[in-house]
């Protein structure tokens, strides 16, 4: 993703120094900070595995409506990526002019290119297709879900920076008064999604079956709400907004809701209907779409207070202590909201709680990655920096599945005759001689290290994919 990468663009130097003797470093201000890059290569690497093994290994893929599973981590720590990006990217702003024409120039090649990744092309090795009909065209999308993110907290940190002390001194709430402004307003998006998703009047609404292979293809349907501040499947305000405002056929037609139980016979598997499964079973959804993208902001301002920590904190153990906290409040936070039943974790709707536990999980993964590798030199995660700092080469062409169809393009007899189904069915599946770990496998050591492979060779030479 681009933004994903957002500090190869910014190229990101940030000084590590320690005064306390945990490193004995001198400030380099060249140093790049590299657990970001391999905070960014890891949750690339994440993205691949739970797209490719989640088919075959279905409790890592995304949770069908209310829980967190590996797979929803993801976005959230891309998003909370690229918000630490960002105060490294505008420590000095010499023309907001200029600066605000970075961001709007950036934000909108994140459009496009999510436009054309995720609006309705196919690069499926099974559907070899190129094309789009613009009456179905899927606006929303991960990376058009990181450029409204970026645009708003970048303008933020344009516009509220001014003669802000370089250092500060160690009370931690010191950085947040300074920031207050850039709180405050994500204080502002959490009232309004809340207000809005508990106070919308969700009516009934009606949709047409839009899959081929369903035997209900070309069949209306009506779907009975008439309720207000319910987060069920077929009557929350997300998918009601989304639906008023996108339009029901601009909308993600595989929606994760079809894994759960009151849909599929054998959930969490994809698979036929239930006999019984209700009608919304068969409707579309939105899981970047306008409301929950508002809500999602919020793990970018997270982020992008770390990243002001890091900017303003010189010395390690500050830094650690500062994350580790905030990283386990909003944790336990989350957590509470969940189990109390007062908001459950929920990735489609974007709920605060889901907010809080991704947020926190982001935060310690980072400050673990951080006490490693930036502190303790370890070089052992070098092939995820790697690929954090070419993370748009390998979202394309692998979690895209790009280089997958052209390589399932060129087959002999059977499109099944392919070199990737040869690796996959005799040196892993026959191997194992189980699909679900030969499947596994074959994402973790072909894929993933292969990537790994390929960008590291680009980046000995020097080329890194940026917009």
């Amino acid at each position: 993703m681009a933004e994903i990468k957002a500090d190869i663009a910014y190229d990101h130097r940030v000084i590590i120094a320690d005064v306390t003797g945990i490193s004995a470093q001198k400030p380099d201000p060249k140093r790049r900070l590299a657990s970001l890059d391999i905070f960014r290569g890891l949750t690339v690497a994440l993205m691949i595995l739970v797209d490719d093994a989640g088919g075959e290994w279905p409790k890592i893929g995304h949770a069908p409506w209310n829980g967190c599973n590996l797979a929803d981590f993801v976005m959230p720590f891309f998003l909370f990526i690229v918000g630490m990006a960002v105060p490294l990217a505008f420590k000095k702003i010499t023309s907001r002019r200029q600066a605000v024409k970075k961001v709007i120039v950036r934000t909108l090649k994140l459009l496009v290119w999510g436009i054309m990744l995720q609006g309705g092309f196919s690069h499926a090795p099974d559907k070899l297709t190129y094309g789009v009909d613009m009456k179905k065209i899927r606006w929303c999308g991960i990376l058009q879900r990181i450029a409204f993110a970026y645009l708003v907290v970048a303008l933020m940190e344009i516009f509220t920076k001014k003669g802000q002390p370089k250092d500060l001194p160690h009370d931690h709430l010191s950085i947040f008064r300074l920031y207050g402004s850039q709180w405050l307003v994500g204080a502002c998006m959490l009232v309004v999604y809340l207000a809005v998703i508990y106070g919308t009047y969700v009516p009934h609404w009606q949709f047409t079956v839009q899959d081929r292979d369903s035997a209900d293809y070309g069949k209306v349907f009506t779907v009975e709400c008439a309720v207000r501040g319910k987060l069920d499947p077929p009557c929350n305000a997300v998918g009601f907004i989304d639906r008023k405002i996108l339009g029901i056929n601009h909308m993600y037609q595989h929606p994760a809701w079809k894994r759960s139980k009151a849909c599929t016979e054998n959930s969490l598997y994809e698979g036929p209907f239930r006999t019984s499964a209700p009608t919304w079973c068969n409707a579309p959804f939105e899981p970047e779409g306008i409301l929950s993208s508002i809500s999602a902001v919020l793990s970018t301002i997270i982020g992008v207070h770390f990243g002001h920590v890091l900017v303003h904190l010189r010395v390690h153990t500050a830094r650690l202590k500062h994350w580790i906290v905030m990283g386990f409040t909003l944790l336990i936070l989350g957590l509470i909201l969940h189990f109390t039943h007062a908001i459950p974790l929920n990735k489609q709707l974007y709920t605060f709680s889901y907010v809080c536990v991704t947020s926190g999980a982001a935060a310690l993964v980072f400050s673990s990655l951080y006490a490693l590798v930036d502190i303790r030199c370890w070089k052992m995660f070098q092939p995820l920096a790697w690929i954090g700092m070419n993370a748009m080469l390998v979202y394309v062409m692998a979690a895209e599945g790009i280089f997958a169809g052209f390589v399932n393009g060129w087959y002999y007899n059977d499109p099944h005759n392919t070199l990737i189904y040869w690796i996959q069915k005799h040196m892993f599946i026959g191997v194992w001689h189980s699909r679900r770990v030969g499947i596994l496998l074959y994402v973790i050591f072909a894929e993933i290290m292969f990537w790994g492979m390929v960008a590291g060779i680009f980046h000995r030479l020097e080329i890194y994919w940026k917009l």
